[in-house]
């Protein structure tokens, strides 16, 4: 088989968006309403209380922000397809306004060079489908696999890498367990069933794509390296693994969930939920993995932390599990995450060993204040981000560490390229290379951005 990743002697670089985090015009061209712009209209769901409708306004301005791709010397751009921009329900009759817009961005990425890499899902799940059960009804991921034909179709003879979700741990457990995503439930246990039609959805529309000539389906995890603190009994550190990494890796490689998983979640053993053929269908279903990582996740024991440290807020998103304390040490970023870029080579090493799949970075980056804009000599307007540059050095240090001790990494993808609504921070955290004014939206490229184009130019 045939890969159309990046396949060369150095590391491919690129840079990463999502639809409702950089679109705008959610109520242009057909486009119906997501479980996100329902979210954001809840009080207390965002930390501004803004949302997407405006975003950085990209559905209008994305010629724009493929130059700034180009003129970065980025080999890949990963972008996000909005599925209420394709068929505005969830299921039934297609936007071709929806489709025409995609059409355009792809084009113009490939004008310019750039390697479009395309994700089908990233949260924005159609409302009226959200209506009916959403990832907690089976026939959401029917659904989805009609809709991923549906672009695929439209853009696979220039889109040659697909990943189907991004995030599904977060899609299930933060938005059906913690209820700090869209949709904003509280369902405990049964968020757990988001967890296997999220999969359901993947190994669907995987088989799809492949008959329809695919080589290139993949799906994107947040998958973390999981360091217990000190006193943490094992099996509270099992579970936090098994929900977080396990949940996922088990089905997609071996065709099963684990004794330990169903330990915590023994739904996943309910014949109703999980049928015959079901887990047959997701084994083996991709063909690279995309690994997301920010930062380590560190249960411990549930007593008071030590002096600094302080409790990660995702204490919800683990149902059936022990309770735990999550600690995070310094340095952090300005989101509160911990920086330690060894993470992410433990965790490619350990991927890689774990699936034998050709891996790529689909997100990695940080957020930081930004907030100073000066006039840099030969340059011009800019943001200084010392500290987001050395956060990107060392990730990239790391992920090339990785592919030399033998993991197959295709690519490292920035996220994210521009500052933009942040979910449930709303427009309070900046992770982008590029500034943009929410005023004026104006785009100003960042210090990292101009490092990373030295460093691209090579």
């Amino acid at each position: 088989m045939t890969l159309h990743l990046p396949s060369g002697p150095a590391l491919a670089l690129g840079a990463a968006s999502a639809s409702y985090q950089i679109e705008g015009a959610t109520a242009e061209d057909g486009r119906g309403v997501s479980i996100w712009d329902t979210f954001s209209l809840v009080p207390g769901a965002t930390k501004d209380g803004k949302d997407g409708s405006v975003a950085c306004d990209s559905y209008h301005r994305y010629q724009d922000d493929v130059d700034l791709v180009a003129d970065l010397g980025a080999d890949l751009y990963r972008f996000s397809v909005a599925w209420p921009r394709i068929i505005p329900t969830g299921v039934g009759s297609v936007e071709e306004r929806g489709l025409a817009y995609y059409d355009r961005l792809v084009d113009a990425l490939l004008a310019r060079g750039v390697t479009p890499t395309g994700t089908f899902y990233h949260w924005d799940l159609p409302q009226a489908l959200e209506d009916k059960g959403g990832w907690l009804d089976r026939d959401t991921a029917y659904a989805f696999a009609d809709y991923a034909m549906v672009v695929h179709e439209r853009l696979g003879d220039r889109v040659k890498v697909w990943a189907t979700h991004n995030e599904p741990w977060c899609a299930a457990y933060l938005g059906y367990a913690a209820a700090v995503h869209a949709p904003g439930r509280r369902e405990g246990g049964e968020a757990h069933r988001a967890a296997h039609h999220l999969l359901l959805g993947h190994g669907l529309a995987a088989e799809r794509l492949h008959a329809a000539g695919s080589q290139d389906v993949g799906i994107v995890l947040n998958l973390a390296p999981i360091w217990p603190e000190p006193g943490l009994p094992p099996e509270a550190a099992d579970g936090i693994d098994a929900i977080r990494n396990r949940v996922w890796l088990g089905p997609l490689v071996d065709g099963a969930y684990d004794a330990g998983l169903l330990r915590v979640a023994p739904v996943l053993a309910d014949p109703e939920l999980v049928r015959e053929g079901d887990l047959d269908l997701i084994r083996g279903s991709a063909d690279w993995m995309g690994v997301n990582y920010y930062t380590p996740v560190r249960p411990g024991p549930v007593e008071p932390t030590p002096a600094g440290d302080v409790r990660h807020p995702e204490t919800d998103a683990y149902p059936g599990a022990e309770p735990v304390t999550f600690v995070v040490r310094e340095p952090r970023t300005d989101i509160g995450w911990e920086v330690d870029a060894y993470g992410l080579e433990e965790l490619l090493l350990e991927t890689y060993k774990r699936t034998g799949l050709p891996l790529m970075v689909t997100e990695n980056g940080a957020a930081y204040a930004d907030d100073v804009v000066a006039d840099v000599p030969g340059v011009g307007r800019c943001v200084q981000d010392e500290d987001r540059r050395a956060y990107l050095e060392d990730h990239i240090a790391a992920t090339e560490r990785a592919r030399q001790a033998g993991a197959d990494i295709r690519g490292y993808i920035v996220w994210t390229l521009l500052d933009n609504f942040e979910w449930a921070e709303g427009y309070t955290k900046y992770f982008g290379i590029v500034h943009v004014d929410p005023q004026t939206q104006e785009r100003t490229p960042k210090a990292s951005y101009r490092w990373l184009q030295e460093r691209l130019r090579g």
